[in-house]
């Protein structure tokens, strides 16, 4: 298969190309276009091998798609690129807008420009797999079932509403042109490689620094946690095995608070660094203002992918979180790194931002 991927050097699309390289004999393309979270170190293992290439560029770039699909003729698509963090769509929608929405929408233009090339053969084996997250479904309270395929959108976040959008859009050119799509809604990710204006990896750079950990509010906000390796082969799961135009939920049923989640983190990270100064890490708890609009909860079932595809999690929560920090402790070089680049731009977003306020 010739796969073209977009959004391959980012947290999750690294994580999906190593295991494709690492199980099947499929040539990968990369469309990335290299913004402030994406690591194309994550690929480094893949670097010898001559079945993937990156190509830097935009994703709302039409040009750029034209010629890409006219040189590559992908037999599937798998849409990663996009702009994921909360807080920065909050401070600043436009780009979320603009990569999330218009960016998925020109990569439809182009994907159904190409599929109409094929042959009957082709099209019907042609796939174009959207990958978009729980958060478009809003919150739940504490009492509520999990979300489930049929579950209403009610995104509460300007990052939500550009998925959300991004969601119907892909949807639409299926029932519409009947393009193949597929869509994946997925819960929070965890694992190496994450950039740090995450929970997970930002709490152990934080624990390891000795500074304070911050967390929103009383860190009660819960949500279910997914091993990136384990959300990696759940999308070949559903590229190969899917039934186009159907919606999956990728989850690992394994519901934490915020705040329970950073005790254990900080309680491996005791165990693994005995030799910390901070130790224990977890008096570094520090409780912040909570942000605007905050969701209180979010939870999968992922009952449709477990039965209808065979896919399950093959990491618990425990065996998953001991692992990353693990990784975090092996690269600390590179986390120290990347949080000096979270707190430069950090620094430039709050400057813009004091710009647009001034008369």
């Amino acid at each position: 298969m010739r796969l073209l991927v977009t959004g391959g050097c980012g947290f999750i699309g690294s994580a999906l190309v190593r295991r494709v390289l690492r199980t099947t004999d499929w040539t990968v393309v990369v469309l990335d276009k290299l913004t402030y979270a994406a690591e194309p170190r994550a690929l480094e293992e893949t670097a010898a091998s001559p079945r993937w290439r990156l190509v830097v560029g935009d994703v709302a770039d039409r040009e750029l798609l034209a010629r890409l699909f006219a040189e590559v003729r992908p037999q599937a698509v798998l849409h990663l690129a996009a702009e994921s963090h909360v807080d920065r769509s909050i401070d600043g929608p436009d780009a979320f807008l603009a990569t999330n929405v218009v960016g998925t929408f020109r990569l439809l233009e182009a994907a159904l420009a190409h599929w109409r090339t094929l042959s009957e053969p082709e099209r019907s084996r042609f796939r174009f797999h959207h990958v978009s997250t729980d958060e478009v479904f809003g919150a739940l309270a504490p009492e509520d079932g999990p979300f489930r395929e049929t579950s209403p959108y009610d995104p509460r976040s300007p990052y939500a509403a550009s998925k959300a959008a991004s969601d119907h859009f892909v949807r639409a050119f299926g029932h519409t042109y009947g393009l193949p799509v597929l869509v994946s809604n997925a819960s929070n990710n965890y694992g190496p490689w994450q950039f740090p204006e995450k929970l997970v990896p930002l709490s152990i750079a934080k624990a390891l620094e000795g500074a304070p950990i911050p967390l929103y509010g009383r860190g009660e906000q819960v949500r279910d946690w997914l091993h990136v390796d384990d959300h990696a082969e759940a999308l070949l799961a559903i590229l190969t095995r899917g039934e186009a135009g159907r919606t999956y939920l990728v989850g690992a049923r394994a519901e934490r608070t915020n705040l329970d989640l950073v005790r254990e983190l900080c309680a491996i990270l005791d165990e693994l660094a005995p030799a910390s100064p901070h130790r224990p890490h977890e008096r570094l708890v520090t409780f912040v203002e909570d942000r605007p609009g905050h969701d209180r909860r979010y939870a999968i079932d992922p009952s449709r992918l477990e039965t209808e595809l065979g896919w399950r999690p093959r990491r618990s929560l425990a065996e998953g979180l001991r692992a990353t920090v693990a990784w975090y402790l092996e690269h600390r070089a590179w986390l120290a790194e990347m949080r000096a680049r979270y707190d430069g731009r950090r620094l430039g977003l709050a400057r813009a931002a004091a710009g647009r306020r001034e008369p």
